[in-house]
Parts: structure tokens; C-alpha cells; sequence
């Protein structure tokens, strides 16, 4: 089994706090502890942004659909903007927004180059107004349209120099860093590609904001183009279309005398494997109602107090996992699996069983469990998903007061 990455670590002012004394340390989730600022107000400054595209010391993530190029399984590779030349071409930011939406041929289809910040804590000559570091970008190097042929070149280039992608959910094997930074960049790339036509008008849109805003423009310069009419896009309430992240609520439940913990598994995860129960908000639906509606409809049993533990970013393609623990009311805990057939099953678990899970049988889906395992032991996500922290909050008291890791 390959080694699991790190967690992100708090940052110092994160520890020194009344709050961090009171209520415990900040659980930091994989995919989250981005070192980058990502001075999110400087994405319309066009001059800031064709500075930082072209300085020598800028980062590119070049993402070759949606699998980003690294020198490992653990390190992403920052690749300069030389590398990727072929398929930026002209400095994008040279034109402002509006001089962009102007000339809009949607027949052109350029590479989506994303701006996800700057690492502050690095200062290596670049400088604007106030701001000082290493700006970090994202390019979309997937071949296609009138820069397929460039694209394919560059990738083969960064193939010569012993760069490998990572596909799938490989990327889950990335160092913490490394893999918050992929996860904007993902989130993003996922989102522009998912969204290329008006909501309002069906038209073709054009994204601005550095790849975070998509717009209608008023025409479009393409051969034989239908003239655009009014959008409502367009008008004095602005329905703009931005990235959409989609709140999931994901549950370690216990029992009401506080011995025992509700896993469930689906049918596709292999034999032994359990995790926590998981599901989406619904529309003016509270976190803690959306834990006990979904815990009852997939598993029949009731649940009372709920309290947020942490969050945890999932770019896949773009979920916000907010973790909670919650307790079964008195005389709730019967398990029915009739109301919605998502579960193959799901069982009480007593704490020491799940400590035991937590120390040898932790895995990614496809990957084999840990060293010492029993055959017929329980397992258990590994440490990058959520549902490893929720658990161990629970049955090792972190969260509930005493230690917090094994």
C-alpha cells in the first residue's frame, strides 16, 4: 500500500488562540491548508496579472484533463512559463476584460489559464503594489481545438524530462501542499469546462476573472455567429455565472450511550470496507438538519445533538465536505435500510473495534489495507478522507476531550 501523505499543518496563529484553548486544536482536512494567498480582489487587475503571468520566478500547474504534471506521486511539477509557451502563447492579460469581450470569437478557443495566488511566504522578486511572492498559475494543456497540435508538443516535452500525470484520483497521493494547490486548480479547470454556454441564452460564454467568472458577451466576431439579443445575464440584476461548490454533510454518529459508532458501506466497496454516511444539503436546509434527515433516510436510525467538527474541500468535481458528529436519540438506534436503498448495509460498531480499524485497516478504495490486519477486520478510509478524522474524534476522544491521534 502506498504511504498516505501528511495532513496540513495549523499555522502558528492558529494554535496561540483563546478559542484553540477552549474548544481544541483546528482539524486541518487534506485538499485544504493552501499555502497560497489568493488575493482574489486582484483578478480583474489585468496589469498585475500579464506581470505575474511572464515573471521568472512564477509556478505553472500544467493539467493535461483535469491530471496535473508531477515529477511523483507526491510532488506536483512547477513547470516555468518557457514550458508552456506553445500553447499560451501571447500574454492573455495583456487586453482588459472588457477589451477581451469585445473581440469574443467564439470559434477561437484559447487555453484556460488559471490564477490561483500567491505564496507570500516565498519572495523572489515579484512585486505589485503591495504584494510580494511566487505567483502560482494553472494551464489547461488538454489537446484540443486550434491549439491541439501545441498542446500534444508540450506534453510530450514535459514526458521527455521524466514528468508523469496523475490520473484519476491518484492526485490523493500528492503532500498536502501540493494537493490543496491542485484542488483550486481542479475545482476550476472542472467547473469552466462543465459550464462553455449561458445559463440566460444558451450562448457560448467567455471566462474572465483569471478563470473564476464566465460572461455572455453582447456578440460574437465568430464566421456565421446568430446575433445575440438581450440576456438576462446581462440586465441590472446580474446573473453572472460563477464557480459552484456544493455543500455535503458527511456523519460519525453514536450510539446514545456513547459505546458504539454507525458505519454503512455500498455495494461497489470491497468486502470489510465501511465509512461513515454521507449527503447532500438540500435547498434552506440547516447542516445539522441535513445530518439527521440524511442518517435516517439511509439508515433508519434517529439522530439528535449534531455538532460540526471540521470542513474538507473535494474537488471532485467540487463539494464542500462539512464534517459533524451527532448522537442517536434514546430508543432511535434500530437500523432500516427501506427508506432510501443506497446502503448494502450499515452497522453499529463498538469503539474499540473501529480504534483497531484505525491503526491497521485504513486504505484508499483500491489499495490494500494496512500492515496487521486480521482477515475479516473492519477498514476504514485512510487519513486523507474526512471520514478518518471524524472517527478518530470519536472513538479516541480528540474531539469529545483526552488525545487526539493514535
Amino acid at each position: 500500500m502506498p504511504a498516505q501523505p501528511d495532513l496540513p499543518l495549523a499555522a502558528p496563529e492558529l494554535l496561540d488562540s483563546m478559542l484553540t484553548r477552549k474548544f481544541g486544536p483546528e482539524v486541518q482536512n487534506y485538499f485544504s491548508g493552501s499555502p497560497l494567498n489568493r488575493l482574489s480582489f486582484l483578478r480583474t487587475d489585468h496589469a498585475f496579472l500579464a506581470a505575474a503571468l511572464t515573471h521568472h520566478s512564477t509556478a505553472f500547474v500544467a493539467v493535461d484533463d483535469l491530471a496535473p504534471a508531477a515529477r511523483d506521486a507526491a510532488n506536483l511539477a512547477y513547470v516555468s512559463h518557457a514550458d508552456l509557451s506553445a500553447v499560451i502563447g501571447e500574454n492573455p492579460f495583456a487586453k482588459t476584460e472588457a477589451e477581451m469581450i469585445e473581440a469574443y470569437n467564439s470559434k477561437v478557443a484559447s487555453p484556460l489559464i488559471l490564477f490561483l495566488g500567491i505564496n507570500d511566504k516565498r519572495h523572489e522578486g515579484f512585486e505589485y503594489k503591495a504584494y510580494k511572492g511566487v505567483p502560482y498559475f494553472a494551464v489547461d494543456i488538454t489537446p484540443k481545438g486550434s491549439h491541439e497540435e501545441a498542446a500534444k508538443g508540450v506534453i510530450e516535452t514535459l514526458k521527455a524530462k521524466n514528468l508523469i500525470f496523475l490520473q484519476g484520483r491518484s492526485a490523493m497521493t500528492l503532500n498536502a501542499s501540493d494537493a490543496a494547490i491542485f484542488a483550486q486548480a481542479r475545482a476550476l479547470l472542472d467547473w469552466n469546462a462543465r459550464n462553455p454556454f449561458c445559463s440566460g441564452c444558451g450562448q457560448p460564454t467567455l471566462s474572465v476573472h483569471a478563470g473564476t467568472k464566465r460572461v455572455c458577451p453582447t456578440a460574437d466576431l465568430a464566421p456565421g455567429a446568430s446575433a445575440r439579443g438581450p440576456c438576462a445575464t446581462r440586465g441590472v440584476v446580474s446573473n453572472l455565472s460563477f464557480p459552484r461548490t456544493d455543500p455535503t454533510v458527511i456523519m460519525a454518529v453514536i450510539s446514545h450511550d456513547g459505546t458504539k459508532v454507525l458505519l454503512g458501506r455500498q455495494k461497489r466497496w470491497p468486502t470489510d470496507w465501511y465509512s461513515t454516511l454521507a449527503g447532500f444539503c438540500e435547498p434552506a436546509e440547516s447542516v445539522e438538519e441535513a445530518v439527521r434527515r440524511e442518517v435516517w433516510e439511509e439508515s433508519g436510525v434517529r439522530v439528535g445533538r449534531v455538532v460540526v467538527h471540521s470542513s474538507q474541500p473535494w474537488p471532485y468535481p467540487a463539494n464542500l465536505m462539512i464534517g459533524a458528529i451527532g448522537q442517536a436519540v434514546k430508543g432511535g438506534e434500530e437500523i432500516n435500510l427501506e427508506h432510501d436503498p443506497e446502503l448494502e448495509q450499515a452497522k453499529w460498531f463498538d469503539f474499540e473495534t473501529v480504534r483497531v480499524a484505525l491503526k491497521t485497516g485504513t486504505s484508499g478504495l483500491d489499495e490494500a489495507p494496512g500492515e496487521g490486519r486480521k482477515e475479516g477486520d473492519l477498514r476504514l478510509p485512510g487519513h486523507t478522507a474526512i471520514a478518518n478524522q471524524l472517527l478518530q474524534a470519536v472513538v479516541l476522544g480528540g474531539f469529545l476531550g483526552g488525545e487526539t491521534k493514535i
